[in-house]
C-alpha cells in the first residue's frame, strides 16, 4: 500500500527541493531559506507552498531549467510528470493490501502511500474519508503528495453504498486507474480479467444431465418448477460463460430464472392452504 523506502526517499528529495524553489521564487515563507529549513516547516505552511505550486504549474519548467544539470534523467522525468497532477476532493473509500481506493465523481484511482501506509496515516478514521488531495504520477504509478486536508464529515448508509457500487463497478469493468501516463494508462488500469478457467465443457455436461429431469403427473407439484429452476439456472450459467459481454442476452436468461422462481413461489403458497 506504500512506496518502498528507496522510492519514498526519492520522492521527498525531489518534492522538497521543488517546493523550496517555489517558496524562494514566490517569497512565501521567508524564514525558510534552505531545503533543510523548509523540510522542518509544519504541514500547514507546506500546504501554502504546495497550493502555490499547483496554481503556477509553470514553475516546474522554471525549476527544471535551473536545475537540469544536477538532476538525473529519471529525476528530471519524474518532476516533469508532476505537471499532470490531479487536485481535488476525493473519497478514500477503502484500504486494500496494495493500494488505497480514491474516488472522485465516477473515477476510481489506486493510490500508493509514501513512508507510512494509509492504515498509519488514518488510524482512527472511519471510512469513507473525504479529503482534499493532490494525486501525482510516480514511476508509472499514482501517489499522493503526503498532504491530506480532511473534512469533518460523516456519511450515512446511502453514500457508503453509492461509493461501494462505484468501486465495484470500476473493479468489475477493469476501470480502476493506476497510472496517469497516457502511454501506460490502459496498461496500468487494474483489470478484472485474469486467466479464467473454461467451464464451458463442464456446464454443457451438467445441462445434458439436467435435461433428463422430468416430473410426472403423479409427482409432488413443487417438483416441476424445481426442475425447471435448475435448467434455467444452468442455461443462465452457460450464457455467462459463453457470452459474458452480451448483456441483453444475459438479462433474458436471468428473467427466465426469475419467472421459474415465481412459479415455485406460487406452488409453495398454494401448499400453505392444505
Amino acid at each position: 500500500m506504500k512506496l518502498s523506502k528507496q522510492d519514498a526517499d526519492l520522492f521527498f528529495k525531489l518534492m522538497w527541493s521543488l517546493q523550496n524553489f517555489v517558496n524562494q521564487r514566490l517569497g512565501i515563507i521567508s524564514e525558510a531559506t534552505t531545503i533543510g529549513e523548509y523540510q522542518k516547516l509544519p504541514s500547514s505552511e507546506k500546504l501554502i507552498v504546495r497550493d502555490a505550486l499547483y496554481e503556477k504549474i509553470e514553475l516546474i519548467d522554471a525549476y527544471l531549467e535551473e536545475n537540469h544539470q544536477r538532476l538525473s534523467g529519471e529525476e528530471f522525468s519524474i518532476i516533469e510528470s508532476w505537471k499532470n497532477f490531479q487536485r481535488g476532493d476525493y473519497f478514500i473509500e477503502r484500504l486494500l493490501k496494495n493500494h488505497a481506493i480514491f474516488i472522485r465523481e465516477n473515477e476510481v484511482y489506486a493510490v500508493l502511500a509514501l513512508y507510512e501506509s494509509f492504515d498509519d496515516v488514518l488510524p482512527f478514521i472511519s471510512l469513507p474519508y473525504y479529503a482534499h488531495a493532490v494525486l501525482l504520477p510516480f514511476k508509472g504509478r499514482i501517489i499522493y503528495d503526503g498532504l491530506l486536508q480532511g473534512y469533518a464529515i460523516s456519511f450515512g448508509g446511502g453514500i457508503r453504498q453509492t461509493l461501494k457500487e462505484t468501486y465495484m463497478t470500476a473493479k468489475q469493468s477493469g476501470r480502476i486507474i493506476a497510472s496517469f501516463d497516457p502511454e501506460k494508462r490502459a496498461e496500468g488500469m487494474i483489470a478484472s480479467e485474469k486467466a479464467v478457467k473454461d467451464f464451458g465443457p463442464t456446464i454443457d455436461e451438467i445441462l445434458q444431465q439436467v435435461k433428463k429431469l422430468r416430473s410426472s403427473s403423479h409427482a409432488p407439484a413443487i417438483q416441476s418448477p424445481a426442475f425447471n429452476m435448475v435448467k434455467a439456472s444452468i442455461e443462465f450459467a452457460q450464457s455467462a460463460v459463453e457470452n459474458p459481454d452480451e448483456i441483453d442476452h444475459l438479462w433474458i436468461a436471468l428473467k427466465k430464472v426469475q419467472r421459474v422462481i415465481k412459479k415455485a413461489e406460487t406452488v409453495l403458497n398454494r401448499s400453505q392452504y392444505y
